[in-house]
């Protein structure tokens, strides 16, 4: 008689029964620790495509930083100019430092960031941040329309920098 191998369905216990230990055993054992593997390397997969969007975001704030730097480096070079002759004619300075202004502007507005001091549009308050109302009759504007700039915006209303602050003028507006 020969003794039945842990791989046979059937073996016999110390009391003279039988019983099934299945063929299986083995295989999910191995199907557990091949389910651990594939776990254990999607786990350090994600790791590295976290640490790899870490580093590609971090190489992309350091080119934005320096594109925006680099369009800003002709206003200051103007304002250096404008200071080197600031014992020249007063009027020279002026037109200095609206040149100035205007680079500046220029810039913002290629970077999406438009000025937004127009007078007479419709208050939109997506745009606007009123601090003051005045009547239509004093504005001379139709009500709800904005009848001065305290302060000007910068953007469009999905992308801001600041909202505009104005004047409005009161009534029922549009």
């Amino acid at each position: 008689m020969s003794v039945p191998s842990p791989e046979d369905q059937d073996t016999e216990r110390g009391d003279g029964t039988e019983t099934e230990t299945g063929t299986g055993t083995g295989t999910a054992a191995a199907a557990g620790t091949d389910v651990e593997d594939r776990w254990r390397r999607a786990v350090a997969d994600l790791d590295n495509v976290r640490k790899r969007a870490a580093r590609d975001l971090a190489r992309e704030r350091a080119t934005e930083r320096a594109r925006v730097a680099g369009a800003f480096l002709p206003v200051l070079d103007t304002i250096d100019m404008a200071l080197a002759h600031a014992d020249a004619d007063p009027g020279a300075i002026v037109a200095g430092v609206r040149a100035v202004r205007e680079q500046a502007l220029t810039v913002l507005s290629e970077l999406g960031y438009p000025r937004q001091d127009d007078v007479g549009v419709p208050f939109d308050p997506l745009r606007h941040e009123v601090v003051a109302v005045v009547s239509p009759e004093e504005a001379g504007l139709p009500a709800g329309a904005v009848a001065a700039v305290q302060r000007p915006g910068y953007g469009e209303p999905e992308r801001q920098l600041r909202p505009a602050t104005v004047t409005v003028t009161g009534g029922s507006g549009r």
